[in-house]
């Protein structure tokens, strides 16, 4: 009985070791959140005419790497397992809650940021605020970077879906 319970740990010890390459989901959501950190450099480039590889380390900006991340779970959970299911359920909440964020509250608190930033500048040299670091305010999305980032996740999903 005991050596039952002890196979039985390793084969599952195994099978979890294995987990990882064949996680379609976790798999689409990794390489989407990449591919979109990665689009930033051209979208950089092709608005503001200059290359910034801290783009690809930094939140905000064209495509949204968060929404293409969650977009990319659900669709992936939704193609594998099929939309009655409970996990497809949480992945649906859980980018809708993501995509309403990243339109909502970061994207005005970046620009309360951009606003503050201003009125900083503006201060005086002997203010005691007119030195301090400038807020990052490039938080939040528009909805347009949103619904590229669900585009491009949704399209990681489904290339990488299994037969």
């Amino acid at each position: 009985m005991g050596s039952d319970a002890s196979s039985s740990f390793r084969s599952s010890s195994l099978s979890d070791a294995s987990i990882l390459p064949s996680n379609t989901p976790l798999l689409s959501a990794f390489l989407a959140f990449s591919l979109a950190q990665f689009l930033k450099l051209f979208t950089t480039w092709f608005k503001e005419k200059r290359w910034d590889s801290r783009r690809m380390l930094s939140s905000g900006g064209m495509p949204s790497s968060h929404t293409a991340t969650v977009s990319a779970l659900a669709m992936a959970i939704g193609l594998q397992e099929g939309a009655g299911a409970s996990t497809f359920a949480i992945a649906v909440v859980l980018a809708c809650v993501v995509m309403y964020d990243a339109t909502g509250v970061r994207l005005h608190a970046g620009r309360q940021a951009e606003l503050l930033n201003q009125i900083v500048c503006e201060l005086p040299p002997e203010h005691p605020v007119s030195n301090v670091r400038p807020l990052r305010d490039s938080l939040g999305h528009t909805p347009l970077q949103v619904a590229a980032g669900a585009g491009l996740g949704f399209i990681v999903a489904f290339i990488m879906r299994t037969p």
